[in-house]
């Protein structure tokens, strides 16, 4: 092992004991959560067609309702993505003629068509009617509070609160900046609906948005809560009423929640959750080691590691394309799946520039299993993230400085 990790590990542990606490809590937390409902093999069943009468997913939604501690979930192997389950909770809850804010600047690329700033309008939120406005970030960093208890009144019916910094340097939101910008909000007004894209930070802190006030989140089932062996999905939870309307997009008015066969992935589902606390806790580890590393050799890396975090996400910019290149390489040459492909820019539905992306995984694009990628774009910066066990994201570091030449 490249003596430059070695220091950089021994710099790390006392970070380490904080993830420990939390993936302990979270653990106990979705144990609790199979308790309760008392989750048994007949869960694990299925059933064909239609979808009636299916035990293991009315259990499933009950589980992923308790431990985000909410009154309602749909979690599907039906979501395509992250994306898709976000815009079922959009579409579902915002009418012609409704607003909706963006309290962090302009979201996700893939967001950008499903709002209608970029790509098909006509089939996106404001190609059907929906008003859409941006709250700019300070300094392309922070919350602009300011701008946010003037801009948020009666007229506004929903905000979309992006945790996760996507392809931007900005800071991720953690839990205590997100109650904070739900509680000007609600103070201005309290019957705007607050959603909060959750991708990449459940299971990074002991709280999720809904225990700190927000009414509807969404996620993917191939990043942190499906633990790293759910095949596809997404899931949504929050108040009773968003959550349904919410179903009605993934399936039509009068079925929602209470259809859709699961094709034998219930299991999947059920054990991807309890496996989650301690999969998302050694991706962490991984992203706060590498942190170290970048930021010894003189790269910007973000977060700093004695940040505590709230995604999974470690940028580390490189301000010219190639290093980008070579930290993508290293990585998929050190992956268990096609380690023997070398990563090429090109395009990729739902965004605008060229991606390089890197991650062998058993499951594609499975951004819980350890995988890099980046925009062709200033400051050419990789985005990391993953990690099913830290050993792992160990020797792809090593890889990757040897690529550099260190």
């Amino acid at each position: 092992m490249h003596k430059i990790i070695e220091l950089a590990e021994e710099k790390v542990q006392q970070h380490f004991k904080h993830v420990d606490k939390v993936k302990e809590y979270n653990q106990e937390k979705v144990l609790s959560a199979f308790r309760k409902h008392k989750i048994g093999l007949e869960h694990f069943s299925t059933v064909s067609g239609y979808g009636h009468d299916d035990m293991g997913r009315e259990a499933l939604d009950k589980v992923f309702a308790d431990v985000f501690k909410t009154e309602a979930a749909i979690v599907r192997n039906h979501f395509v993505s992250g994306t898709h389950a976000i815009a079922c909770a959009l579409f579902g809850n915002l009418r012609y003629g409704e607003k909706l804010v963006s309290v962090v600047g302009t979201p996700y690329d893939t967001m950008e068509e499903v709002i209608g700033t970029r790509g098909n309008y006509r089939a996106s939120l404001m190609g059907h009617g929906v008003k859409y406005e941006e709250i700019p970030l300070v300094n392309n960093q922070d919350v602009d509070f300011d701008k946010l208890e003037k801009v948020i009144d009666k007229s506004v019916n929903m905000v979309t609160i992006q945790r996760s910094r996507g392809y931007s340097t900005r800071k991720s939101l953690d839990i205590a900046t997100t109650k904070k910008v739900i509680d000007i909000v609600k103070s201005k007004n309290p019957d705007c609906i607050c959603f909060v894209d959750n991708c990449y930070c459940e299971f990074v802190e002991k709280e999720e948005p809904l225990e700190i006030g927000a009414d509807i989140v969404a996620g993917s089932l191939i990043k942190n809560p499906g633990g790293g062996i759910v095949e596809t999905g997404g899931y949504i939870a929050g108040k009773q009423e968003f959550v349904e309307q919410a179903a009605y997009r993934l399936t039509a008015p009068g079925i929602g929640p209470d259809g859709g066969a699961m094709l034998n992935q219930s299991r999947l589902i059920f054990q991807g959750l309890f496996m989650a606390p301690s999969v998302v806790s050694e991706a962490i580890k991984g992203a706060i080691l590498a942190s170290q590393v970048f930021e010894d050799i003189g790269f910007v890396s973000t977060p700093k590691p004695n940040v505590v975090r709230t995604d999974l996400i470690q940028t580390i910019e490189f301000g010219k394309p190639e290093p980008l290149l070579a930290f993508c390489k290293a990585l998929q040459h050190n992956s268990p799946i096609e380690s023997y492909l070398t990563p090429v820019p090109d395009e990729v539905p739902g965004y605008d520039d060229k991606l390089v992306m890197a991650g062998g995984s058993f499951i594609e694009g499975s951004t819980i299993e350890l995988s890099a990628d980046g925009p062709m774009r200033e400051p050419y910066a990789v985005y990391m993230q993953g990690g099913l066990n830290y050993a792992h994201v160990k020797i792809a570091l090593d890889g990757v400085l040897k690529e550099l030449g260190l």
